[in-house]
């Protein structure tokens, strides 16, 4: 029975799920004390042809997040770096595809987009083309020119919410189409009925994930991104052109960026080039440590990173139920980057093992005395 207990305590996805099942126990508690049962929890209903339910909310809410985590994750195995640019890419990428969207239109409709200038889909493309280029540019200064991650994502972290600003000329551009909305809320059908009743973005979210994930076990890539960011100097030895894999990483975390950027305007209905995807770049670093990754590069669990999103998402969830404004979030939240680093540390179980001897070093002369 202590075998097959520490089987299962070290598995890589026990730490994920029991973070996630303990959010979900406090979801439910705070459910229990104000509503007296657990079952609008749980519940979930059919309203106007629209699933609805806090899991569903869950789910929804954390569509963006699960796909910024996609791509971090595999920016964060083969570069031991992260992307702390995705926030102002998603910012830059929606401004993109509403300017060119509604071009001319903006300034002479006080910046409301009332029909498109372009097909959706062209929008779409220069959103994609937008992060891929990105994402490009942060791949060249990390693969190429050997800046750390961090020091070169910085460089968009800042001046991509200020070319989205420049995008929206410094103005919270609206998108009043009605199909503009399909992405970030329900498909609709020309009288407003909701022809899909479960959420656009989580099947977004799910096909970004199930992509992901079979391109990297059907292909070499996933291997390769692994053997990068173990030991990128032997990688080469053995003929992996390691910059290049570092390159198409950072370039498909760029696109990841558009997507999540596309469903987030599409949600407001427009581009705050100010707000969108603000902080959300270091949610998607939480995600990836929560999922049981390491922050260092090698082996990573892209099932551990999407279940971090939805638990960060799950906790954020709880903390608004109980009042606690988004102003105090930040708080909650470094408080559990503390307890993640602290419990991936090292250090920690030799730590506690040379605690316990010391206790039991003068137990044990008491007894021989």
């Amino acid at each position: 029975m202590n075998k097959t207990l520490r089987a299962i305590v070290s598995h890589r996805m026990f730490f994920p799920l029991a973070c996630l099942l303990l959010v979900l126990l406090l979801n439910i508690f705070v459910t229990l004390a104000s509503t007296g049962s657990v079952g609008p929890f749980f519940q979930i209903t059919l309203t106007n042809g629209t699933l609805n339910g806090p899991l569903i909310t869950i789910l929804n809410r954390s569509s963006e997040l699960v796909i910024l985590a996609v791509g971090m994750t595999i920016v964060v195995s083969c570069s031991a770096g992260t992307d702390i640019s995705v926030g102002a890419v998603m910012a830059f990428s929606g401004a993109v595809s509403i300017w060119l969207l509604g071009y001319g239109q903006l300034a002479q409709h006080d910046y409301h987009v009332v029909a498109y200038v372009v097909p959706y889909v062209v929008g779409l493309l220069a959103a994609l083309v937008t992060g891929a280029i990105c994402g490009a540019w942060n791949g060249f200064l990390v693969s190429k020119l050997k800046i750390q991650p961090m020091v070169a994502t910085l460089i968009l972290f800042t001046g991509g919410r200020g070319a989205a600003k420049v995008f929206a000329d410094g103005q919270i551009d609206k998108v009043d189409v009605p199909s503009y909305k399909f992405l970030g809320n329900f498909i609709q059908d020309s009288t407003g009925h909701n022809i899909v009743p479960i959420p656009t973005a989580i099947f977004i979210a799910a096909g970004v994930v199930l992509v992901t994930a079979l391109v990297l076990r059907y292909t070499a890539l996933g291997t390769n991104i692994q053997a990068v960011g173990i030991n990128g100097r032997a990688s080469r030895i053995v003929g992996l052109k390691s910059g290049r894999i570092i390159f198409i990483a950072y370039v498909f975390c760029g696109v990841c960026a558009a997507v999540a950027g596309m469903i987030a305007t599409s949600r407001i209905g427009g581009i705050d080039a100010q707000n969108c995807g603000k902080m959300l770049e270091l949610d998607a670093i939480l995600a990836v440590a929560l999922g049981g990754n390491s922050l260092a590069g090698g082996k990573f669990s892209l099932a551990g990173s999407v279940i971090g999103a939805v638990t960060i998402q799950a906790l954020t969830t709880v903390l608004y139920s109980i009042n606690v404004s988004a102003d105090q979030l930040p708080l909650y939240k470094a408080l559990v980057v503390v307890i993640i680093v602290v419990l991936q540390s090292p250090e920690l179980k030799p730590m506690i093992g040379r605690l316990r001897d010391k206790v039991k070093r003068p137990v044990a002369a008491k007894e021989v005395a």
